[in-house]
């Protein structure tokens, strides 16, 4: 593979247009930062990468570098970057603008050893949902570990952290009206040992502030997922009493404090009401009772902490993976659907149809909260409101259909596309599971389904890359499933598609940018690229 021109800026994601001018900008002569109150987070963010780089602040001969604000820039996300010997000016309309050129100037600023090719870029976004989501349920990853991924994405102008907090295997986050929650979903025992263990933990509201603080001066919105009414029995563990009557089970077990200490946390290391966090990975028949309105009640109880804790406009209510035999089978479902109105042509109670009734009432609950609902593709199975995002997982035709029948989309298809969770490449050596997707594969990637009219195309906001940790014990291995893939799917959703050229690039990853991970010490897959 041939090198790059010298001192090309070779920015990912790739910048909208980038002239290269002879001469170099030495930060090593030091620099200067003048900006209005208004650009304070890009500047801050410009002087501590220099602070760490060990790059000398002031001097007679230092490099000027001015934040300007430029209404006419149009995108609130774009911006305009001019580099000389001398100075360095950045014009944007928005904060975010500023930002991303910051992170653009801290790629070169990196990779260049403080030395940053002459040039003036030109740049915005093409989607405005750049989002990556971790899954925080199948493994624990400590808060810090949370904060460096949101750096990194921050470095790639993600803005939106799709953040997976309730499962089967885990219930994460603490809650001051239910300690229950967390205190018996937040911990399940390692079967894997001849003495299991308990493995887990749980996010406090100080960890959530911290999180959702950092993201914010990143310019990234936190969206928190709380799974229903599937992949809800962490939740079950500690309200067996929401699950469908059954011989057994929520009909023959004790109550919600059972087994609890007054810290909300369970005594005896395993839930005592007749359900504890799973430790198999999977889709399991135990589900939320779509006939017992407590279901909701305590949905509603959840959501008024959620919504204090996370200010953006979405909460993402899950929806996905829902088996339906505990409802067919269970008197208070089969009554709902009865009086709903719920049956087929036949007149047999419709389970899919109560799944749509039950996640538009979902919806009704964060709407009235000034929310927005947010769920995985199955929600097109069932009547929700329009005012629903739509996330396509299934491949591409979910999101064609949501977009055509006025949804707000999120691509992510899981098929060679934005799964991090598949191989790299198709070898045994290779860690990963459920598929393969190289980084050719992501990169390639197209969200906006060939042929939609302008009106659908217009509900495409963009696309987000899934990190399930089920196999991914560590953060140093969830690092290494996420780059350089994460990398190539920021170009694919910043970039203009006419642009985008894969041999580019790779040339940038091998010869800049794979070096700019390495300085941040990313843990990256280094392997072929398809």
């Amino acid at each position: 593979m041939k090198a790059l021109p010298a001192f090309r800026p070779a920015l990912v994601p790739a910048p909208l247009s980038c002239i290269v001018l002879d001469g170099v900008c030495d930060l090593g002569r030091g620099y200067s930062v003048r900006n209005p109150p208004q650009f304070a987070t890009a500047a801050t963010a410009l002087a501590g990468r220099f602070r760490k780089s060990g790059r000398p602040e002031g001097g007679d001969s230092a490099i000027s570098i001015a934040f300007i604000e430029d209404v006419d820039i149009r995108h609130g996300e774009g911006y305009r970057l001019d580099a000389s010997p001398d100075r360095i000016e950045i014009r944007a309309s928005g904060a975010a603008g500023a930002f991303y050129a910051a992170q653009s100037i801290i790629q070169m600023e990196l990779s260049g050893d403080g030395r940053i090719p002459c040039c003036r870029i030109e740049d915005a976004p093409r989607f405005s949902w750049r989002g990556f989501m971790l899954d925080t349920c199948r493994h624990f990853f400590r808060v810090e570990f949370i904060l460096r991924m949101l750096d990194l994405a921050a470095l790639h102008k993600l803005n939106r952290f799709h953040w997976h907090l309730t499962e089967d295997q885990a219930w994460r986050l603490d809650l001051v009206g239910h300690p229950e929650l967390a205190g018996h979903g937040a911990f399940r025992l390692d079967r894997r040992f001849d003495v299991p263990v308990r493995m887990g933990g749980s996010y406090s509201v100080d960890d959530v502030r911290r999180v959702v603080s950092h993201a914010a001066s990143l310019h990234i919105t936190v969206i928190p997922e709380i799974e229903t009414p599937g992949h809800a029995i962490a939740l079950l563990a500690s309200h067996p009493e929401l699950a469908c009557v059954r011989s057994g089970t929520a009909a023959d077990v004790g109550s919600a404090t059972d087994g609890i200490a007054a810290d909300g946390i369970a005594t005896d290391g395993i839930a005592a009401t007749g359900f504890e966090p799973e430790d198999r990975y999977g889709i399991f028949e135990d589900v939320l009772c779509a006939g017992n309105d407590a279901v909701f009640d305590l949905l509603g109880d959840v959501y008024d902490e959620v919504i204090a804790l996370f200010p953006g406009p979405w909460v993402h209510s899950g929806g996905d993976e829902v088996p339906k035999t505990r409802w067919l089978s269970c008197p208070r479902c089969l009554e709902r659907m009865r009086k709903q109105g719920l049956v087929n042509p036949e007149g047999d109670p419709d389970p899919e149809a109560l799944q749509g009734w039950f996640m538009g009432r979902v919806g009704q609950l964060l709407t009235g909260r000034g929310k927005r609902m947010i769920g995985w593709d199955e929600l097109l199975e069932g009547e929700v409101g329009k005012d629903a995002v739509i996330m396509s997982w299934r491949g591409t035709c979910g999101g064609r259909e949501a977009a055509l029948a006025g949804h707000d989309v999120i691509m992510c298809p899981q098929t060679k596309a934005c799964y991090l969770d598949h191989k790299h490449l198709d070898l045994p050596e290779e860690p990963g599971q459920l598929g393969v997707c190289t980084v050719r594969d992501s990169y390639m990637f197209e969200p906006e389904p060939a042929g939609l009219p302008a009106q659908a195309r217009a509900r495409i906001l963009g696309g987000q890359a899934n990190l399930w940790t089920e196999l991914m014990y560590f953060g140093r291995q969830v690092e290494y499933m996420a780059f350089p893939r994460l990398c190539a799917l920021s170009e694919v959703f910043w970039s203009p598609k006419e642009s985008r050229d894969f041999e580019d690039f790779a040339l940038r990853l091998e010869n800049q940018h794979g070096r700019r991970l390495d300085i941040l010490g990313v843990n990256r897959y280094r392997g072929p690229l398809y």
